[in-house]
């Protein structure tokens, strides 16, 4: 069972990329609010995301999220996997977002910066690079108005489009196999080598990763307690509405969400399901505003014992299709019997299904997208190299004379 809720802007930890002296300011100075400013595609939404938004919130008081067009993109990457609606609504989900500008520019500028009072701007320890190859970071570092965070590891757009196109059902549990290294090949590898930047890498799961995602706010009395439960699979729009939707239902809603061990989501779902593992897909669900509580490896049958035990008042499901239990009995059949459950309908019938269709079809395009934005980081990676194995070099010389 993981508590989830906001964390406050005093968090700090050695992921937010922050040197010390930065964020231990002065009384005077923190009484005035500081503005962070993050940008980006945010194209399949993932807590490699979620958690590059929560260390850029935690270096400042109040974060704005600018969020690019399906025209930018495609423009300097290649085509997004959902579109600029599916993806400014993805983004405003996320709990540590205070303000979101849509159609914000591919090239981040001062004068972004000082259009929307933003004292900094926040991004990963990568790189991003226009169509031409140039840094789109390059003037907000010069002028100082730079900072950096940590990458998230063992996730990216280009790993999870690997796996929807990976018909094994261990691809979330065994990264040696053949198949897994064979889709790092087509879609972290450029013909040159490998970028730094992007690529595949394994997704470790630590408590401290949970802790820094879930605050542990209890529910309060007069609050209601919502239960909803499912897999939750790359964690995409239609569950963000459907979550909107459930939180909705009460004036004072405390939603807990149950999430099935992969295991369990393979038996109801099969093929190669799930796509992200239990881990991953718990980080997901709690960097939704509209989630409270998480139990990670819920029981599949919503029965008298979790009911009672969390004080359920209102049980949800959605409009999708409600597989039987191993021993064929209808998993909400406690909650109906109490007549607490309810059906709501959230107007969003996307599945995680419509999603992998929507990658199988566009499979080449994607591929050459990845490889390609490959290539240009490696060029970018070789230079850097080259610069400071210069420098390096000219010191060396001058030390000697």
């Amino acid at each position: 069972m993981i508590k989830n809720g906001h964390h406050t802007s005093s968090e700090q930890g050695i992921e937010s990329g922050a040197k010390q002296g930065d964020l231990a300011c002065s009384p005077e100075k923190r009484k005035r609010s500081v503005r962070v400013w993050c940008d980006g595609c945010y194209d399949m939404v993932h807590y490699g995301h979620s958690n590059q938004l929560r260390q850029a919130k935690a270096m400042g008081d109040y974060l704005i999220v600018g969020v690019h067009t399906d025209e930018e993109i495609s423009k300097h990457k290649g085509p997004p996997v959902f579109t600029q609606a599916e993806r400014y609504k993805m983004v405003r989900a996320i709990k540590w977002v205070d303000e979101i500008v849509e159609g914000a520019p591919y090239v981040t500028t001062l004068d972004t910066l000082d259009k929307y009072n933003s004292d900094f701007c926040v991004h990963g320890d990568d790189i991003t690079l226009t169509v031409d190859g140039k840094d789109t970071y390059a003037e907000v570092k010069r002028e100082g108005r730079y900072r950096e965070c940590r990458r998230t590891q063992g996730v990216s757009t280009t790993d999870l489009v690997g796996r929807m196109l990976l018909m094994t059902k261990t691809h979330h549990s065994n990264i040696d196999n053949s198949d897994y290294q064979q889709h790092t090949d087509n879609f972290g590898k450029g013909p040159k080598g490998h970028s730094p930047w992007t690529g595949v890498s394994q997704f470790l799961q630590t408590s401290q990763k949970i802790i820094q995602f879930a605050s542990g706010q209890e529910a309060q009395p007069g609050d209601t307690i919502i239960y909803v439960a499912g897999a939750f699979d790359l964690f995409h729009i239609g569950h963000v509405d459907f979550l909107e939707t459930v939180y909705k239902q009460a004036e004072r809603p405390y939603v807990i969400v149950g999430l099935h061990f992969d295991q369990e989501v393979n038996r109801y779902k099969g093929k190669n399901y799930p796509i992200m593992n239990i881990h991953e897909r718990t980080l997901s669900v709690l960097a939704c505003r509209y989630v409270s509580e998480v139990v990670i490896g819920a029981p599949y049958a919503v029965g008298k014992d979790l009911l009672d035990h969390f004080k359920v008042d209102l049980v949800c499901h959605g409009k999708t299709e409600v597989f039987p239990d191993r021993d064929t009995a209808d998993p909400y059949a406690e909650p109906k019997k109490r007549g607490i459950f309810r059906t709501v309908d959230s107007g969003n019938g996307l599945t995680t299904d419509d999603i992998v269709q929507r990658i199988i079809k566009n499979r080449l395009l994607f591929e050459a997208r990845n490889q390609k934005k490959e290539a240009k980081e490696i060029a970018v990676f070789e230079a850097m190299k080259s610069q400071a194995e210069g420098e390096q070099a000219g010191d060396t010389a001058q030390a000697a004379q």
